[in-house]
């Protein structure tokens, strides 16, 4: 198997950067794609979280683990195998679980933080930013937080406007000068998913 080629997609909460990431990783197969997603790595904060929100900013860097995650994607640029954390958002716990993933000719890294953290982006070959306005992404996320990680709409504009909305202007945003191409968002990724899909197969 050659080297993986890791390619960073970035971009703020609701930008769109999974969506592409899942679209482009079907386009290309399972056996030749696979996903690493940033949001394994959170560090437990069971203990400080109260359900809906809480104190805890799970939008700054600290809060993620990246050196497990820089570790990890230099044992599959070896072309080995690693154990990925499995994070539990409904309660914000890190399970005693974890999930085996294999290297892949490429392997998409998703992520919000992932182009702010130093030995992660030494690790990628190219990333890509999704540069997508502040209204829209507020709109995907509350939508996603209530249908899928139990949470209130109060609770999640709270937070939106407490922690993610600083920690975007103050990390995700400024980090998008390493990414080598940069996606303004229509709500459409056509043209970005073919063209690395030309560039990838």
């Amino acid at each position: 198997m050659k080297v993986p080629y890791i390619v960073g997609v970035a971009g703020g909460s609701g930008s769109g950067k999974t969506y592409f990431a899942r679209e482009l990783q079907k386009i290309l197969g399972d056996e030749k794609c696979s996903i690493l997603y940033q949001d394994n790595y959170y560090s437990d904060q069971s203990h400080r979280f109260d359900g809906d929100g809480g104190a805890v900013n799970f939008d700054h860097p600290e809060s993620l683990d990246f050196e497990l995650m820089a570790l990890g994607l230099k044992e599959l640029k070896k072309g080995g195998s690693i154990e990925v954390p499995l994070y539990e958002f409904a309660t914000h716990t890190r399970k005693l679980e974890t999930l085996s993933f294999n290297a892949r000719p490429i392997i998409l890294v998703d992520g919000i933080l992932i182009l702010d953290s130093p030995v992660v982006r030494a690790q990628l070959d190219e990333a890509i930013f999704f540069d997508t306005p502040e209204e829209l992404r507020f709109k995907r996320r509350l939508d996603r937080d209530v249908a899928e990680r139990g949470r209130t709409p109060e609770g999640v504009k709270k937070q939106f406007d407490l922690q993610v909305k600083p920690m975007h202007n103050q990390f995700v945003e400024p980090s998008k000068i390493f990414a080598q191409t940069i996606v303004k968002d229509s709500g459409d990724y056509k043209d970005a998913i073919e063209f690395f899909k030309n560039k990838l197969l």
